[in-house]
């Protein structure tokens, strides 16, 4: 929190599904997270993890409660102006990489770029190679993603999420689909993107060693915070 806010923060925030019989995905969250921290978020299944990591990454939003990006307080603005913003300063990794098959692995982490349009064709492309240059891909490039094994993916998936070099990754079970060695790469990725580039990164994640490498961890339970600790 070097500049006096918090990059992401929820303030009160919950989250409540309108159904025949109401269901409380999060409820009363209060949590700021500082620039420059690697969070792991944890919590038996149900718990309300993923639920508040799309809250915090503006994919969906509170019933009640602020969350407030980079200073910024979101709430009533419209799904364009959120779509605008998640581009801008956010980066995602989900467990599944969904990446597109019908691209090349350059051409997928291209794909924010294009979106945001700020870069010529060429510079595009140079901060893709660039990117998987930097994750230890760079000899993929032009192969499509049916080709690379799952931990190439991810990393192909990491390097889109950095595409627009946003202040904040957030990441949901980024290793709950690889093996021991795969899962340790992508930790390991992580946690350089915020000691040597300042990022922050939330992560939720089911993985006991996952969570002990975080700087932070927010622990849920029936949607609630059970615990916040810093290690």
């Amino acid at each position: 929190m070097s500049d006096g806010h918090p990059l992401i923060e929820a303030r009160g925030v919950s989250r409540i599904l309108q159904e025949t019989v109401p269901v409380t995905l999060v409820r009363d969250i209060d949590i700021g997270v500082g620039h420059g921290e690697f969070v792991s978020v944890t919590g038996p299944s149900g718990s309300g993890k993923s639920s508040l990591l799309y809250l915090l990454g503006l994919l969906d939003v509170p019933t009640s409660g602020s969350v407030f990006l980079d200073g910024e307080d979101t709430t009533g603005l419209d799904a364009d102006a959120l779509a605008a913003m998640r581009l801008r300063k956010i980066g995602f990794v989900f467990q599944f990489h969904f990446l597109l098959p019908e691209f090349s692995v350059v051409q997928n982490v291209m794909l924010p770029m294009r979106r945001l349009g700020r870069q010529s064709e060429a510079e595009m492309t140079e901060r893709g190679h660039k990117l998987l240059d930097e994750l230890d891909i760079a000899d993929q490039a032009k192969k499509r993603p049916d080709q690379l094994s799952g931990g190439q993916r991810q990393r192909v998936a990491i390097a889109r999420a950095l595409a627009n070099d946003p202040a904040l990754i957030l990441a949901d079970e980024p290793t709950g689909n690889l093996d021991s060695k795969n899962s340790e790469i992508v930790r390991e990725i992580f946690a350089k993107l915020v000691r040597e580039e300042g990022r922050t990164v939330v992560a939720v994640t089911h993985e006991p060693g996952f969570a002990e490498a975080t700087d932070r961890n927010i622990h849920l339970v029936d949607g609630r915070v059970d615990r916040d600790t810093r290690r």
